[in-house]
């Protein structure tokens, strides 16, 4: 039997981390209030009224008006274009869901303990993007 030749390594499997993740929006305003004012994410900066970044840890989420994908056709509004989770401990998970109900932010799913051993809950941003925030149980 002949052995395989190896197949070429891919440039690809260097890649290690989402470096950062960028959010096309509908509405900046109300997208921009809600993850500085309600979710108080600390803002690294502002290169344009088009493109805003939030750091978090080692990641950055930018906010973005679309630009390279202008003409895409928008998303029904309502519909989500993406789910982000964020990890935080159990007892801030909770924390967390009340918060949101302070600032009058309508849970998806309260505080839950799922089978597969998160605590989860979920809410949505202003232009419907499904948001998690987790915990290791």
């Amino acid at each position: 039997m002949t052995p395989q030749p190896l197949s070429p390594r891919s440039p690809f499997s260097a890649i290690r981390a989402i470096d950062y993740t960028v959010i096309f929006v509908r509405d900046m305003a109300a997208m921009r209030r809600f993850y500085e004012d309600v979710l108080a994410f600390p803002l690294l900066r502002e290169l344009s009224p088009n493109w805003i970044e939030y750091g978090l840890g080692s990641n950055t989420l930018a906010l973005a008006r679309p630009s390279r994908t202008a003409g895409d056709a928008p998303l029904p509004a309502g519909s989500a274009a993406l789910q982000l989770a964020f990890k935080v401990s159990a007892a801030e998970v909770d924390a967390c869901a009340e918060e949101l109900v302070r600032q009058n932010v309508a849970l998806v799913s309260p505080p839950t303990n799922q089978s597969f051993g998160h605590r989860t809950l979920f809410f949505r941003d202003p232009d419907g993007n499904l948001l998690e925030v987790y915990a290791e149980i």
